[in-house]
């Protein structure tokens, strides 16, 4: 990793601003994906077949509220690295792309009440993911790891968006 802070552009984004930019995008999808989530649950998502592997619904929120943090402290720690490492801009452009079809997904299947669409675009996004992974691995390892639970959950999540989509089809 290049750490020389004597090279014009190397420094770092400044503290504040990593926080500003890591956390309030993570913020606002939590936040529209549990509007547009919450409101289904009680009536278009309590009437869908389901199979037995799906989590009760109090497990959602914790799960989620933690990958999230997990999220934005990998952001945050690739902001931390100088700003003209090659490849830093690309890895927190591929964060964001993310985090929008994480956004997706739940006006795809809960706000469209599609499990179709979901599916969609959650395949996009195990795609998207695995796209970060490998930007952050090459810049940070430690902010790669954060995003394997990311990982493994949105594939569960795959599975069983798939087997709603098949069960309701």
């Amino acid at each position: 990793m290049h750490t020389d802070q004597s090279v014009p552009g190397s420094h770092a984004t400044p503290p504040l601003w990593r926080l500003l930019i890591a956390v309030p995008p993570v913020v606002a999808v939590s936040v529209a994906g549990g509007l547009v989530t919450r409101a289904k649950i009680p009536t278009w998502y309590a009437d869908l077949a389901k199979p037995r592997f799906t989590p009760p619904n109090w497990l959602f929120a914790p799960v989620w509220t933690t990958l999230y943090v997990l999220m934005a402290y990998a952001l945050w720690r690739i902001l931390s690295l100088p700003k003209n490492l090659p490849g830093r801009t690309a890895a927190a452009a591929l964060f964001f792309v993310q985090l929008a079809l994480n956004s997706l997904w739940s006006f795809a299947f809960f706000g469209a009440q599609s499990p179709l669409a979901g599916l969609i675009v959650i395949a996009a996004l195990i795609v998207a993911i695995l796209s970060t992974i490998i930007a952050f691995w090459r810049l940070d390892r430690i902010a790669a790891l954060l995003f394997v639970p990311y990982l493994a959950w949105v594939a569960y999540a795959t599975l069983l968006n798939g087997v709603v989509w098949q069960l309701n089809s």
